[in-house]
Order: C-alpha cells, then sequence, then structure tokens
C-alpha cells in the first residue's frame, strides 16, 4: 500500500483483502494515519457501522478530481453536500478452509 502523501491521500488496494482504499495523514498536531474504504455510505449504514474504534469520514473531491479525508465533527452537517462519506477500512472474515 502507497504510504500518504503529506496534506494529500493515495489511492489503493488493500494488500490483504484487494479492497479499494485510500490512505491519508489526517489532522494537524495529534494526526492519525487513516485507511478507509472508497465506498460511499448511506446514513443509516453510517449509522450501523460506526464504533468507538471505528471512526466515518467526509471523504471530498475537489474540482481536479483529488480526494481527501476530514474528521466528522459534532458541527458536520447531516445532509453533508461536500462529499461522500465512508468507513474506517476493515477486512471482511476470511473464508473457513480445511487444511485435508
Amino acid at each position: 500500500m502507497r504510504a500518504p502523501r503529506r496534506g494529500g491521500a493515495a489511492e489503493a488496494r488493500c494488500p490483504a483483502c484487494r479492497a479499494p482504499v485510500i490512505t491519508q495523514l489526517v489532522g494537524n498536531r495529534a494526526a492519525l494515519n487513516v485507511t478507509a474504504d472508497l465506498t460511499p455510505l448511506t446514513p443509516e449504514q453510517q449509522h450501523e457501522l460506526r464504533e468507538p474504534n471505528r471512526l466515518i469520514w467526509c471523504l471530498r473531491t475537489n474540482s481536479l478530481g483529488q480526494k481527501r479525508l476530514l474528521w466528522l465533527d459534532p458541527w458536520h452537517p447531516p445532509d453533508c453536500p461536500h462529499g461522500d462519506h465512508v468507513a474506517e477500512h476493515r477486512c471482511p472474515p476470511a473464508e473457513p478452509s480445511t487444511l485435508f
């Protein structure tokens, strides 16, 4: 997976499950290295997937097609006109396999 660029994001595929993801360093002081899915979520899906250790991010795309993750703070509008909301990436559970 490519490393995130300062101030920007890198699109890639998860090395484990090959899902399309975006990786970015989000924040200025106590920044988080975030890997998020590129699949937009409905408000119902956001509520279902949100957990204390799994955040939802606002994925904004500028006029040049560059994507950037932003925090969803308490003041973020519920009907955000700026972009899609995506979840922090988690690989799906592995298929059980037999050894014999």
